[in-house]
């Protein structure tokens, strides 16, 4: 479908990779991974077409329909709906066409537009679009609300069911997720993995590549090197490529200091000339291996800290919720009225205390976030009430996506720092912004032109300075690569104070928080399960809701119009039909707990061998054989969770449809 050869694209002067040859095949589901700036928003505009390669051969093949997804929504006031059906032109085309020719009474033209409308599934196009609107976190009544009534984020989700939307044989995301919950995100990982065209990624989400994508495209070191499984496949097969690199590299150099001592001692002999000549040629025509090495720009941790008062902070039954506003500005619950968010709150941080936050979007999680944070919040709407008990020295990092926004335009980095911290000198700055990657000229630079990734950077790099003994962080990883998201994980893990983290990478909650609170229907309350109980909970939230939905009474019956006497069922009658009806239902549930504990087994076993993996010994030549035998196993485990996710999801969805 996509073809490269010998591919060179630049930007400017900068090279970002030089002859690249590779091939996307149908239905290929591709990570695209590298640091920020390497190249891979290029390499989507050049499929687009918007760009031209430099050198090479960049091909498609005939007929291909591109999807992607707008970065800006234009201020549009059509319905919701009406801007996700945009989103597939022939429909859109053929509606116009249609409207045209029964304005002009043309019978023939109407009926072959029809003809086309039924071939393309064009009646059934409204609900489809409804059905992805509600797959990404709409409300059915928010269908019909203008494009301009949302915020950035919600615009940015109309954005992705547009692309979703379009009949396409290949789809390019680029940070998908970054404006979705968690919910969402698996919602959207189902549609991919039923998606029957090709799809590039690019994504900082790495939870979320391993359960998409099956090939890798590494753009590094102005090269494409393609691998093999998902993107922990890729992370152990790299480690092992380099380990292996290494080896040579160290071989190499001591079989070249050998030869050029040889050269040193012997040239000068005529006995010997000639064989020092000889390895002279030698040393010039050897292809010199690069020293192996895991780029990583980030270097920081969060400074020891002094004995901290335990707990740090308390809410005692509080409520909290937003005051009515003059605008129709819409808040966290969906409303404009002023209305409690969540209600009996008790809730307690102490020191160490590694607390994630789950819940559907919209159920409070920034809410309770910005109670707890206070006047840091800057959320004058919030009205939060109860007792909250802070302890004598609290020092709060509070880090939420509107920060950005707060920045400096005109201000740079050091000037942000000597701003919020004047005792510090600027030598102090800049060795300390440089583990943040703001170096050398970048440190001077006025933020304004900056990246979302390098502003939530400099933001996180002011908080870490001030050296808090809570974090109070809400989707602190949006807009930030892999590469910082693993520096943050890392010095989360050795941070003394406590940490409260709502995010949808799956990943940094796994491995930073010990404990979750599940907050739902107005109340906060302590989670006994992990990510996967929480998924299996969001699918069973999914089920009910749709039940209750499809059991609620008609509102156009009249309440006190009494059934006819042929329609009444007595309590026994029904208890019987009850039972009929669970019985009709077991074998599908039967399948469904079956692939379940299925792919309990199948996980338990890949996190087994996960573990196993990250033994240094096993990279030594000496266990060559285990350590294939291991990444095989791996890979296979891998590609059979994959299947048995969709088969699980597949069979939940009978029962759910039954």
């Amino acid at each position: 479908m996509l073809f490269f050869e010998n591919v060179t694209l630049r930007r400017g002067r900068h090279v970002l990779f030089d002859e690249a040859t590779f091939t996307v095949h149908a239905k290929d589901k591709v990570g695209l991974v590298g640091a920020n700036g390497c190249g891979k928003s290029s390499l989507f505009a050049m499929i687009r077409r918007e760009i031209e390669e430099d050198a090479g051969n960049f091909n498609m093949a005939g007929n291909l329909v591109i999807a992607s997804v707008r970065q800006e929504t234009p201020a549009v006031d059509i319905p919701a709906l009406d801007y996700v059906l945009q989103g597939d032109v022939e429909l859109c085309e053929l509606e116009d066409a249609l409207a045209e020719a029964e304005q002009n009474n043309d019978g023939l033209t109407v009926s072959e537009l029809h003809q086309k409308l039924d071939q393309i599934d064009g009646y059934s196009a409204r609900a489809r679009a409804s059905t992805l609107l509600n797959g990404l976190g709409f409300q059915t009544a928010q269908e019909t609300n203008p494009v301009t009534s949302f915020s950035g984020g919600w615009r940015m989700r109309l954005n992705l069911a547009q692309a979703l939307m379009c009949r396409s044989n290949v789809l390019l995301l680029d940070e998908p997720t970054n404006h979705l919950d968690f919910e969402t995100v698996l919602w959207l990982e189902r549609w991919i993995n039923t998606y029957p065209g090709a799809v590039l990624l690019i994504s900082h989400d790495r939870d979320f590549l391993d359960r998409v994508i099956k090939r890798v495209v590494h753009i590094e070191h102005e090269k494409i090197q393609l691998y093999t499984g998902n993107y922990s496949d890729f992370e152990r097969l790299r480690v092992e490529k380099i380990a292996q690199q290494q080896s040579q590299f160290e071989r190499q150099q001591k079989h070249i200091a050998h030869m050029q001592s040889f050269v040193t001692r012997f040239k000068a002999k005529a006995t010997k000339a000639k064989q020092a000549q000889s390895r002279v040629k030698a040393l010039e025509r050897m292809e010199l291996i690069a020293p192996a090495h895991m780029d990583s720009p980030f270097s920081f941790e969060f400074a020891t800290l002094d004995f901290s008062h335990s707990p740090l902070m308390q809410l005692n039954d509080a409520h909290m919720g937003y005051i009515a506003s003059s605008t129709d500005t819409v808040t966290e619950a969906g409303t404009t009225d002023s209305t409690i968010i969540l209600s009996n709150v008790n809730f307690v941080i102490r020191p160490g205390d590694r607390i994630g936050l789950l819940g559907p979007n919209g159920a409070g999680k920034s809410t309770l976030i910005k109670a707890l944070a206070g006047a840091h919040s800057d959320d004058h709407a919030l009205t939060v009430s109860g007792e909250r008990i802070e302890a004598k020295v609290l020092n709060i990092g509070y880090f939420a996506q509107h920060q950005l926004e707060q920045l400096h335009p005109e201000m740079s980095p050091v000037q942000h720092f000597q701003h919020e911290y004047p005792d510090a000198t600027e030598p102090d700055i800049r060795k300390f912004l440089g583990g943040f990657d703001f170096q050398n000229d970048k440190a001077l630079e006025p933020v304004a032109p900056f990246s979302g990734g390098e502003k939530a950077r400099l933001v996180l790099a002011i908080i870490v300075y001030a050296k808090p003994n809570i974090l109070l962080l809400d989707e602190p990883t949006n807009h930030l690569d892999l590469d910082m998201r693993h520096a943050i994980t890392m010095a989360l893990q050795s941070y003394e104070g406590a940490v409260l983290l709502v995010s949808h990478d799956r990943h940094m909650v796994r491995t930073v928080c010990d404990s979750l609170y599940l907050i739902a229907n107005h109340t906060v309350a302590p989670f006994s399960g992990d990510l996967d109980d929480y998924a299996k909970w969001v699918n069973e939230q999914r089920l009910e809701d749709k039940s209750a939905l499809e059991n609620a009474p008609d509102k156009n019956e009249s309440n006190d119009t009494a059934a006819p006497a042929e329609a009444q069922i007595s309590k026994k009658e029904q208890r019987k039909l009850d039972a009929q009806r669970r019985e009709q239902l077991k074998p599908l549930k039967k399948a469904a707990d079956k692939l379940e504990q299925q792919l309990e087994i199948a996980q338990a076993r890949s996190d087994e061998i996960d573990a196993l993996l990250m033994s240094s010994d096993l990279y030594t030549d000496d266990n060559k054989s285990q350590l294939a035998a291991l990444n095989k196993e791996y890979g296979e485990l891998s590609k059979q969770i994959d299947e048995l996710e969709i088969q699980w999801m597949d069979a939940l969805e009978a029962l759910e449809s039954a």
